[in-house]
């Protein structure tokens, strides 16, 4: 069983989804069978977040909310944070901004002595793009800063591209050319990073990316854009970051 959550990510993380919702069930049935009950709560998150991938909302919320339902009655705290930050992704994912806001900020505040790095670079970076989705550059751009630093602690590439994403999208919010020019450079070197991971972003992953794409290849035209995004592509994460703050494409505000 303690093979049934790498396995399940890796899958994830390639785009087999069949395979990670096979490991994930499979891993679901033996934790019933050995009555554990924090294991069926991070199974069920695991399914949700494979329904959420899905674009199945309704599934997803309903699999992360039985999660955390067990997670609360074990006392499972990691399994509470799972949960929580499953339907703060699938919130956000389906529209509901709000929502999505005040799940993160619920897990942000009643979680701090349990979160991990890896938990709170996740959290700034859907902040991030909450903010984002709401037309509020400067908070966006402060939120993905601060997802990047910690990015950088957990040397993670997959950490350093979804802020740098995150970072593009804030500067493709002003709808200016300097923007588009650092979000098309930014999402190159973050694209450049996954690749070098291997793991490109599979397609279910990629409605972020697309809307950031599609911003900037508005304002850029399709030569433009391309230019920009190989120029990242052959550039380190922190030089693409470097260059866009050199054109202020991230004015920040602190957070």
């Amino acid at each position: 069983m303690q093979t049934v959550s790498p396995l399940a990510a890796l899958a994830e993380i390639k785009g087999a989804y069949a395979d990670a919702e096979r490991r994930q069930h499979e891993g679901l049935r033996m934790a019933r069978e050995l009555g554990l009950e924090a294991e069926v709560s991070a199974r069920l998150s695991g399914l949700g977040r494979l329904a959420l991938l899905a674009g199945d909302w309704d599934r997803a919320r309903e699999l992360h909310e039985r999660a955390r339902r067990i997670a609360v009655e074990q006392g499972y705290k990691y399994g509470e944070i799972h949960s929580g930050m499953g339907l703060a992704l699938g919130a956000r994912r389906s529209g509901d901004l709000d929502a999505a806001e005040a799940q993160l900020l619920r897990l942000r505040d009643a979680y701090a002595d349990v979160s991990s790095d890896a938990g709170d670079h996740l959290l700034r970076a859907e902040l991030g793009f909450v903010a984002e989705l709401r037309g509020d550059a400067e908070a966006a751009a402060a939120y993905h800063e601060e997802s990047l630093e910690i990015a950088r602690t957990l040397a993670e590439p997959r950490a350093l591209a979804l802020s740098l994403e995150g970072l593009a999208g804030a500067a493709a919010l002003a709808g200016t050319t300097a923007g588009a020019s650092a979000a098309a450079v930014l999402l190159g070197a973050a694209a450049g990073a996954r690749a070098g991971a291997g793991a490109p972003l599979p397609r279910a992953e990629r409605g972020d990316v697309d809307r950031i794409t599609g911003a900037a290849r508005a304002v850029l035209g399709e030569t433009a854009f391309s230019e920009g995004y190989a120029r990242g592509g052959a550039m380190a994460p922190e030089e693409a970051v470097q260059e866009a703050r050199t054109v202020g494409a991230l004015g920040v505000r602190a957070h």
